[in-house]
């Protein structure tokens, strides 16, 4: 039976903060690599992104999509970052980009409930004998046609990643001629049964919890 005392609140935020384990057992899984998605709000402004950026490069790590756009308020953006990489290198690269000039908040959504969402543009081939087979794979992931020639089609699917890695994988026996992916966005979710106490778990079932038919 284990002698140690008990972390208080004040040292689990911190740990957490800083990417380290709470448990002598969690040691190994924070040195393991994972996808992490990181929300940044910034300065509007000309090289605010390149600093941001810089950051990821000069530790070695590759991004695997940047989306950044203006807010409800022209001055200030919003960067979505999705990267891989372990707990405790992604928390020291967290703690830098808190402490840029441009920068006026950086978000882990990681562990958090959170809504994410891709938009993709992919034009595919089709003959009259294809054209209602791919017509029917557009309409089970819910997209749509955006333009029309007699030999391609331009079709929009948005959703969660892995519903657009899908989509993807499914036009790819017609002929796929291009693809544009926007990269990620993401924003916590706040859900309607959430505990007040910021410690408490985030394992709940989604699905009891306002997620949606696109989450699938």
């Amino acid at each position: 039976m284990s002698n140690e005392e008990p972390l208080t609140r004040q040292q689990i935020r911190r740990k957490r903060k800083f990417g380290e384990p709470l448990l002598p057992e969690e040691e190994d899984e924070t040195e393991q690599e994972h996808r992490h998605i990181l929300a940044v709000t910034l300065e509007n402004t000309i090289g605010a992104l390149n600093r941001v950026t810089n950051l990821f490069s000069a530790r070695g790590f590759n991004l695997e999509s940047v989306a950044v756009g203006e807010t409800n308020e022209p001055a200030v953006a919003r960067l979505t970052l999705v990267t891989v990489g372990n707990d405790r290198i992604v928390a020291q690269i967290t703690r830098q980009l808190d402490n840029l000039v441009n920068t006026y908040d950086v978000t882990d959504l990681t562990d958090a409930e959170h809504v994410e969402r891709e938009l993709c543009l992919l034009k595919v081939q089709y003959t009259t004998e294809t054209r209602s087979e791919v017509l029917d794979i557009k309409d089970i992931f819910r997209g749509r046609v955006v333009n029309v020639t007699p030999e391609t089609m331009i079709l929009e699917v948005t959703g969660p990643t892995k519903k657009v890695t899908a989509f993807i994988g499914m036009m790819e026996e017609h002929g796929i001629e291009e693809v544009a992916r926007s990269g990620q966005v993401a924003m916590h979710r706040a859900l309607e049964y959430e505990a007040p106490n910021p410690l408490a778990s985030t394992d709940a079932d989604p699905s009891a919890n306002g997620s949606t038919a696109d989450d699938e």
